[in-house]
């Protein structure tokens, strides 16, 4: 998946995701300020996507709808989205991921029907996915470096690295 980097990360209590603003066409940037992570439920559900922004707006409003669906569980949110999102027809054809979080959750949602929850309170996606995801790691298990601390470091040394992922962050922390 090209053009993003998002990373959810969850530490003493703290949960942040933070993503980077550039929008790329192929191998043309068009835009650096983009926001592409959304505050759910008065700020208590965050919501980051990767992909086509229009399948990602798609996603958000059908996430949002099976948050207040099941009254703010965002696991069962996830596995109901993740589910009509596999089977439907409409929706199967969709290109993107999307990263939820909470207080004691965060999940990474793909539209073959994975539902992932990572062990150790840290994930990326995108393009640059991967060197922040290493980065955050890397910070988390080496550093006493707080959530929103590594998180923005992370997303740094990717756009370091990533030529889809820029240095305008954006970072969001769940109330």
């Amino acid at each position: 998946m090209e053009g993003t980097t998002i990373i959810a990360v969850k530490k003493d209590g703290e949960t942040v995701m933070a993503g980077d603003g550039q929008v790329t066409l192929g191998n043309t940037i068009l835009k650096s300020g983009a926001v592409k992570i959304r505050e759910l439920m008065d700020g208590k559900v965050l919501a980051g996507f990767a992909g086509s922004v229009a399948d990602a707006m798609t996603l958000f409003e059908r996430f949002e709808g099976k948050i207040k669906e099941w009254g703010g569980s965002i696991l069962k949110a996830v596995v109901e989205l993740a589910k009509e999102w596999r089977t439907d027809k409409v929706l199967r054809r969709l290109e993107a991921f999307l990263l939820v979080a909470d207080k004691e959750s965060i999940f990474l949602v793909s539209g073959s029907g994975e539902v992932i929850q990572p062990d150790d309170g840290v994930i990326a996606i995108g393009s640059g996915g991967p060197y922040a995801l290493a980065a955050a790691r890397a910070l988390l298990r080496n550093t006493n470096m707080s959530a929103e601390e590594i998180a923005m470091e992370a997303m740094k040394i990717a756009s370091e690295i990533c030529v889809y992922t820029n240095d305008k962050i954006v970072l969001k922390k769940v109330r």
